[in-house]
């Protein structure tokens, strides 16, 4: 089985060379070199070229690496799409999408500009319109690997409030998770904003795992521990995940249809599950921390 960690995926500022330098050193499983929100128009098409620059140089290790390009109907989306094309990227990363339309303009544009195959898309969904659209949106291209969410701008248009418990976007958050697996696709939770809440950083962690997602989008090299910590198999899991593992094999040598470990009957979905697990931990283990 095949696992692509993406526990922690930092969004980096385009348009700051210092931090894509630095990004090459982090021990984050994907970055997303942002031409978005974290570039002010008038930077634009130096961020643009930047990036591309980068992409070029390499030095980025085993870490993913994807780009936020403005979108269609800004002045800059259209010549994003056409510079990231062939320019050695795994990910463009699509913002704002609410509606299938949106997503085949951009792989058109793509292809019309020569990417290869391999290049895939990441569509945020981070405004109403793009929650009630997400189940559609992610079965609209075979490029597509993952949805994001963007809980800020989803607040933001909501009129709600930030809690501590993201009550405010748990349906959200929920209707996101049931589209991308239902399509196969991988999921991403929201950034936490608040960097010198180090112990609500840690239970947004925890609750996004809790609910099913891959990992999380950060702002901040200093979240990057936590979220490699919480979306990893943790000890006595991976252990559990084993003797499942083992038990169900015996079963089934032996002739037998069910198994009980722990005094809890395990069936193929248990050994699924726990599979999917031992790969991702395998996974993580064979890059190495900060691996270059």
């Amino acid at each position: 089985m095949s696992v692509r960690p993406r526990r922690s995926v930092l969004y980096v500022p385009g348009a700051n060379a210092r931090a894509i330098e630095k990004a090459r050193t982090l021990d984050a499983d994907a970055l997303i070199l942002d031409l978005e929100d974290a570039v002010a128009p008038a930077a634009k098409r130096e961020a643009r070229a930047r990036v591309v620059e980068a992409l070029a140089a390499g030095g980025f290790g085993h870490r993913e690496l994807a780009v936020r390009v403005n979108g269609l109907a800004t002045p800059w989306g259209a010549d994003d799409l056409a510079a990231l094309a062939r320019a050695g990227a795994d990910a463009v990363v699509l913002p704002k999408v609410e509606s299938v339309a949106e997503v085949h303009a951009a792989e058109a544009a793509l292809a019309a500009a020569g990417a290869p195959g391999s290049l895939a898309l990441w569509c945020m969904i981070e405004t109403p319109r793009g929650v009630l659209a997400a189940a559609e949106v992610a079965r609209a291209s075979p490029r597509l690997a993952c949805l994001v969410a963007g809980t800020s701008d989803l607040v933001k248009d909501l009129g709600a409030r930030h809690t501590p418990g993201r009550l405010e976007v748990l349906t959200s958050l929920g209707l996101l998770l049931l589209a991308a697996r239902a399509a196969g696709l991988a999921a991403l939770d929201g950034v936490h904003l608040d960097l010198a809440d180090d112990a609500g950083l840690e239970a947004s962690c925890r609750q996004g795992r809790d609910l099913g997602f891959d990992g999380k989008t950060l702002i901040h090299p200093k979240t990057i521990a936590a979220a490699n910590r919480a979306f990893a198999p943790g000890g006595a899991e991976l252990e559990e995940a084993r003797r499942v593992i083992a038990a169900h094999a015996a079963a089934e040598a032996a002739g037998q249809g069910v198994v009980v470990v722990d005094g809890r009957l395990v069936e193929a979905l248990h050994v699924a599950a726990a599979r999917r697990l031992v790969a991702l931990a395998e996974a993580i283990a064979a890059r190495g921390p900060a691996a270059g």
